[in-house]
């Protein structure tokens, strides 16, 4: 770590506030998929102890997807997040995009957003630069990230003046922080009223992109947290057992931090296997048996919807903090399977669950 003191910058809370800022009228929400809500009878816990929720967006790819990723990010909105992760591509390829993004997220919205951030290609100086330029636009958190190698190439290899390790990247995000706050009286004020917030990766069945175990990466993640991590957000997974253990096996280990679950809904099979190709996460056969026996496209929509209740209700039962959802800047699924597993604040008027075909109710969680 760096020299500088770290008393003059101290460190965030585990997890990052609740955004507070401008309501999203009515008039704004779109419509919801019929059929799909459930009872207004809510999750039953205090408003400061509900399970935080989030959602990871990635910068449009082309300038014509722009105003739908508005839209969906109006829509996420209404559900007041805790927080959104903005990804990052493979050698900083989004690097003006996410930064746009990121921009127009802390200027025109309520919400708090998370800038990803890799090693991958960059060399130590230009990574200072570019967290210089997301704390200049006053971003204040990150998800630190080793990175996947480029397309075209098959092998991961740091930049010569690179990083080697996510918990590295970790480390010079506090040394760039601490610095700052010791350059700046002002700066180090400021960063006391809202401190740097860093989060990092974990993965349930170990890192496919590394060849790591499980047991491998809880060890990464130790490393993570000391050097300074607060939090970490889990890569995907479909059997809530898959998260537990790796939380167990990583208390045990002395990993303190909160973990969050990452998930996506379930409510494409084309999605799911191609997730399954970049991650090698394995979708469960029953699952993909489950969407392709559906009568029609709404009907497996119902039954994607259950099945990802069911893995949320899993993790919550078993005591995660909250979830996060990978979106691919898709908003309905996601929102949907708030408002199944009782996570959407009440945001939606909600029939009865008679509305949901039969079989297709979320079940009810053993805390409510």
């Amino acid at each position: 770590m760096s020299n500088v003191p770290q008393a003059m910058c101290p460190r965030t809370a585990p997890v990052p506030d609740h955004p507070t800022g401008r309501a999203v009228s009515a008039a704004a929400v779109e419509p919801r998929t019929p059929g799909l809500h459930v009872s207004p009878s809510r999750r039953a816990v205090a408003a400061n102890d509900r399970p935080t929720i989030s959602f990871e967006l990635f910068p449009p790819r082309n300038p014509d997807a722009a105003p739908r990723l508005w839209n969906t990010i109006q829509q996420l909105e209404t559900v007041k997040p805790d927080f959104v992760s903005v990804t990052y591509g493979a050698s900083g390829k989004t690097r003006v995009t996410t930064r746009a993004l990121v921009r127009r997220l802390l200027r025109e919205t309520s919400l708090n957003p998370i800038a990803h951030l890799t090693c991958v290609g960059t060399s130590r100086e230009e990574i200072t630069t570019i967290v210089g330029e997301f704390l200049d636009e006053g971003l204040r958190s990150f998800l630190a990230l080793r990175g996947d190698p480029p397309t075209d190439q098959s092998d991961w290899a740091a930049h010569p003046d690179g990083l080697q390790t996510a918990s590295e990247l970790v480390e010079l995000l506090r040394d760039i922080e601490a610095k700052r706050c010791a350059d700046s009286p002002s700066q180090a004020v400021r960063a006391r009223v809202r401190p740097l917030s860093v989060a990092v990766a974990a993965f349930p069945r170990g890192n496919h992109a590394t060849g790591g175990t499980r047991a491998q990466d809880v060890a990464s993640l130790l490393a993570k947290q000391e050097a300074g991590a607060d939090f970490a957000i889990t890569q995907v997974f479909f059997d809530a057992d898959d998260y537990l253990g790796i939380v167990a096996e990583a208390r045990e280990a002395g990993v303190t931090i909160p973990i969050i679950p990452g998930i996506i809904p379930t409510t494409d099979p084309a999605r799911l296997l191609r997730v399954q190709e970049l991650t090698g996460v394995p979708v469960p056969h029953d699952l993909l048996d489950l969407l392709g026996s559906a009568d029609d496209e709404l009907d497996r929509h119902h039954r994607g919807i259950r099945a990802s209740v069911d893995l949320v209700n899993g993790v919550l039962d078993g005591g995660a903090p909250g979830v996060h959802l990978y979106t691919f800047n898709q908003h309905h699924a996601a929102l949907d399977l708030l408002e199944g597993a009782h996570l959407d604040g009440g945001a939606r008027t909600a029939p009865d669950l008679a509305s949901w075909p039969q079989d297709t109710a979320p079940a009810r969680s053993t805390r409510d």
